[in-house]
Parts: C-alpha cells; sequence; structure tokens
C-alpha cells in the first residue's frame, strides 16, 4: 500500500491507475478504523481495481471543540489494519492541505441536512460536505463507499453530489455489529466497561419495536423506544425519529411512506452513539 501526504503525489499515482484502465474506489474516513471501515474497504475493492482511503479528522463537521479533542487518533494501527486489508492507498493529509485558506462554502441541499443530526448539531453537515467535496475534488472517484450507520450522512452526501453534479457514485454498505449488536463505531473505544455493557440496549431495544410495528403508530413506537432506552442505566435518548428513508421527513402514519426507517442517537455516559433500523413498509 502507497502513503501520500500530498496532493500532486496521491493525484500522480491515482492519473497512473486510470491510465491503466482501472477503476478508482473511494473510503473517506476519520481514522481510529475498525472492522466496519474495512468491510468498506473490501466492497470498494470487490467494485473496483483501485481502492484509496483517507484518513482526515475534519475539524469543520465538529460543533463541539471537546469533541474533536477527544476524537481517537491511531494512524500506526490504521495503517497495519489497511495494508491487511489490501487497499491500495492511503491518503492521510493536514488539515493546511486540505483547508489551504478557509472554508466558507455552503450548500443548499433543502431538509435532509436540517432535520435531525442537523438540528442537534448546527454546523455538522456543512462541515460534512466542506470536506468530502473537497476529497472528491483530490481524489475524482468513480464510486465512493459508506457506512449505512450513518444513515443521514449519506442522505446528504447524495444531495450535494447531486446538487454539484458530480460525476461520483456514492454505494452504501450495511451497518457491521458486534456480536451483541453494538454497532461498530470508532467512538466505542471511549466506553468505559460499564458503559460497553449497556450499550447494546440501543439495537435490542431498535430490534423489539420492529416486532411492535403493527401496535403503534410512528410517534407512539417512538416514545416507547425513548422509554425503554432511557430506563437502561448510562443511556440517554437524545432523539429517535420515524422517517422517510428518503426525505428523512417524520412521519405520522406507516402508509405516509414506502420506506419507515428509524434513526437514532443516545449517549452512553459522555459518548453519542448513532444506530439506525428499517422498518416494514406492509403495516
Amino acid at each position: 500500500m502507497k502513503v501520500f501526504q500530498e496532493i500532486a503525489e496521491l493525484q500522480s499515482f491515482i492519473a497512473q491507475q486510470r491510465a491503466a484502465g482501472k477503476r478508482i474506489g473511494f473510503v473517506p474516513t476519520m481514522g481510529a478504523l475498525h472492522s466496519g471501515h474495512i468491510s468498506l474497504v473490501q466492497e470498494a475493492l470487490r467494485q473496483c481495481e483501485v481502492c484509496v482511503v483517507s484518513v482526515f479528522v475534519n475539524p469543520t463537521q465538529f460543533n463541539d471543540p471537546k469533541d474533536l479533542q477527544t476524537y481517537p487518533r491511531t494512524l500506526e494501527a490504521d495503517i497495519e489494519k489497511l495494508e491487511a486489508a489490501g487497499a491500495t492507498a492511503l491518503f492521510s493529509p493536514t488539515v493546511e492541505t486540505i483547508y489551504p485558506e478557509p472554508d466558507n462554502r455552503d450548500f443548499a441541499v433543502g431538509r435532509v441536512a436540517e432535520v435531525m443530526e442537523g438540528a442537534h448539531r448546527p454546523g455538522h453537515f456543512r462541515g460534512v460536505m466542506q470536506v468530502v467535496s473537497r476529497l472528491f475534488d483530490i481524489v475524482r472517484p468513480d464510486k465512493a463507499f459508506f457506512g449505512e450507520k450513518d444513515f443521514q450522512q449519506i442522505a446528504v452526501i447524495r444531495a450535494m453530489v447531486e446538487l454539484l453534479s458530480l460525476p461520483v457514485e456514492i454505494v452504501d454498505c450495511p451497518i457491521v455489529r458486534e456480536e451483541d449488536g453494538l454497532a461498530l463505531s470508532s467512538r466505542n473505544v471511549r466506553l468505559s466497561a460499564q458503559e460497553r455493557s449497556f450499550a447494546p440496549e440501543i439495537y435490542r431495544v431498535l430490534s423489539k419495536s420492529r416486532e411492535l410495528q403493527g401496535s403503534y403508530s410512528p410517534r407512539q413506537l417512538e416514545q416507547w423506544v425513548v422509554d425503554q432506552i432511557n430506563a437502561t442505566p448510562t443511556l440517554r435518548v437524545e432523539y429517535f425519529e420515524i422517517v422517510d428513508a428518503r426525505s428523512l421527513e417524520r412521519i405520522e402514519h406507516w402508509g405516509d411512506s414506502p420506506h419507515p426507517h428509524g434513526c437514532i442517537t443516545v449517549f452512553c455516559g459522555q459518548v453519542r452513539l448513532i444506530d439506525n433500523i428499517a422498518y416494514s413498509s406492509s403495516i
């Protein structure tokens, strides 16, 4: 695996691969890689001949300076994992490389960036779109791969790609979970042993809620999920909304959407965890 820090060197390498007729797959990450990230690399290598991975902790998407400061950084371990997975190249730029001058761009993608995470983390998706559009401009991938744990983020990036008419296909990949159901996240390493023991309750409750879908309206089921999780030590729901999977607008009745989807954010101690689940469209 080749490791690049400079844009020109990376682009020269990618140009050589393109000249050889190879397709470029891209996996943008903030590092602290786990099996979920590696599954994206593996899917990129299934669909493309070249897999470029970026590791960059993007400061513009953190609305909490403490969260930025405590975000795990494990570059040496990340390199080992990527080499073992067969990644073609790693791009690990500095902040100054990505933002040689302040990025003040905004993106009019509409409601998908304003609800849920957009409402609770002002400016977050603006920062996500800044860095992803910048990385797309640098790498110029044929396909970019994202994990469905960040369900709303994928919707926002798709909207940005459409807004900017970018020639890249967005590929969403299934959530990877621990054996006890906890969605893999770089933030999980910050959980204490006690917090880690309670965190799987999030997915257990979400899974149980699917069984109850026929007995509750979306709003009633939202409240049931919140009550169940909040009754668990160390867990506190920030929001849980059942929305249309395309528009991300909250639904009142199951018939309001052909693709109902539940999106949740839970504080486990001080660690903010997200998850989501698809509901049946036949209720």
